[in-house]
């Protein structure tokens, strides 16, 4: 990809700000984003794997490494609680 993605630290996505639009537009690309979701999920639960998660809050395009605790039909749930609009997700790594 060549545009820049910010690193931020997890603690800080509670403080951000999420729109409700969809930022994948490809069907291919949301099926292979829910795919990596069940995999980051795997890893998380048994080997406490961390992984990057490359978003887009109300500002700019972002990457978090951490460990993924939860899915639900709409966030990824983060440590402490914290959670990513799955709908606001572009890659995960």
């Amino acid at each position: 990809m060549t545009t820049e993605f910010e690193i931020i630290e997890k603690e800080k996505i509670a403080s951000l700000s999420f729109p409700h639009e969809e930022v994948l537009h490809e069907h291919t690309a949301i099926k292979q984003r829910g795919s990596d979701l069940n995999r980051a999920l795997s890893l998380g639960n048994l080997e406490h794997a961390k992984i990057k998660i490359y978003f887009e809050d109300d500002h700019s395009k972002k990457v978090v490494e951490t460990t993924v605790w939860g899915v639900t039909d709409s966030r990824v749930i983060l440590k402490q609680g914290n959670g990513i609009p799955i709908n606001r997700i572009i890659k995960l790594e």
